[in-house]
């Protein structure tokens, strides 16, 4: 039976700081820039700091607010860099299947290694001990026989968790769960959730298909069905709805534009490299705005020629955001899409510009080494962009 396991690293900015300043140990700490600086968002907080209120992607000023004894550093994302580069190799001395999906976190996919180092659970407990051992930090762990539920377990305990979903108790784990812990759900499901009395999954699981819909939308409806079933939903829904979509929500409106605008630059990145590794292609953006009355907005846009490179995507969704955005505003959750995704195996035929292209390919050869050297964590900075 398959069996993956997710890891997380806990506050990770935040733990490389305390773990090279001793003096910052078990005090808050606060990465993304100091109190003066303007523009500043928190990058990552310590757990002693988010027992504040303090949260990843506040102001660092309202954070300054909150926690005014914080320790604020601006970071390294070097060493960041080398601290994940070590961690992810310790994930790959398990398996040589390792797939990183951000800086610090990764699926690894450890089917048939018992023989070589025991069932899931010893190879949980041996992924932490040799993290904490070798690299100096913490990672919480979840185990299960597919990647979404082992990413909804790694975040039952944190900090420095370990949940296991043993093989057949995918189901009861998810009927368990609350409502709101679902991984795929957002801010306007949950309001659903609120609105008719759903708590658990197990509400959801006893509603049939078509209630579901009913509630929820289609789409929606089928994931969630799916997913209180302990199936590994959210991997092979976007291939069904031929979209991809990623948001943020913050715990306190976001009002520097600057801010919002760094916010949009990471999701395009999430965006693009999955659509890279789906192979598809779309010329349809959107973009979706949450104000801090819960009010929200979503505006979509359609150009002649295909999203070609991060840059591009980077220019459609800030026009698109610009257009949208309501000036003075505080805002709640950003989220940014594309639709109507289309097969890329016929993208060869396009001509695009030669620094399209030059651009494109670099964007691929990336991918390609994230996917073949996972602790590569390869990424373009928004500074690029701004050169441009």
């Amino acid at each position: 039976m398959p069996c993956f396991i997710h890891a997380d690293i806990d506050a990770f900015y935040a733990s490389v700081e305390q773990l090279d300043r001793p003096e910052c140990r078990g005090k808050p700490v606060i990465v993304g820039g100091l109190p003066g600086d303007r523009r500043s968002v928190v990058s990552a907080a310590s757990y002693e700091a988010r027992r504040f209120g303090v949260r990843s992607a506040m102001p660092v000023a309202q954070a300054a607010r909150l926690c005014p004894d914080g320790i604020f550093l601006r970071g390294n994302m070097g060493r960041y860099r080398e601290k994940s580069d070590e961690i992810m190799a310790i994930f790959g001395g398990f398996s040589p299947e390792v797939r990183q999906i951000s800086i610090d976190e990764a699926f690894i996919d450890v089917t048939g290694t018992e023989g070589l180092f025991g069932p899931p659970e010893a190879v949980a407990r041996s992924v932490k001990r040799r993290v904490a051992g070798e690299a100096g930090l913490t990672v919480s762990v979840g185990v299960s026989s597919n990647r979404y539920l082992a990413k909804i377990a790694s975040g039952m305990s944190k900090p420095d968790g370990l949940c296991v979903i043993p093989p057949g108790g995918e189901e009861a784990f998810m009927r368990a769960l609350p409502a709101e812990k679902i991984w795929g759900t957002g801010d306007a499901t949950h309001g659903l959730f609120r609105k008719h009395g759903i708590r658990t999954g197990d509400d959801l699981f006893r509603l049939s298909p078509g209630a579901l819909a009913s509630l929820f939308g289609k789409a929606k409806g089928r994931f969630l069905y799916r997913a209180v079933r302990g199936e590994g939903a959210a991997f092979e829904e976007e291939r069904e709805t031929r979209s991809i979509s990623t948001e943020r929500t913050f715990a306190f409106d976001l009002h520097d534009e600057f801010a919002m605008e760094s916010v949009l630059f990471d999701l395009c990145q999430s965006l693009l490299w999955r659509l890279l590794e789906g192979k598809w292609q779309s010329r349809t953006v959107s973009v979706k705005i949450r104000y801090g009355d819960f009010s929200t907005e979503g505006a979509r846009e359609s150009r002649s020629g295909h999203v070609a490179t991060l840059n591009d995507l980077y220019d459609r969704l800030l026009g698109l955001f610009r257009k949208k955005y309501r000036r003075g505003r505080g805002v709640r959750l950003l989220g940014a899409g594309l639709m109507n995704l289309e097969d890329g195996a016929e993208r060869q035929g396009e001509l695009f510009g030669g620094a399209e292209e030059r651009d494109r390919r670099l964007e691929e050869a990336i991918l390609d080494i994230n996917k073949k050297f996972p602790g590569a964590a390869l990424r373009r900075g928004r500074s690029w962009l701004a050169e441009q």
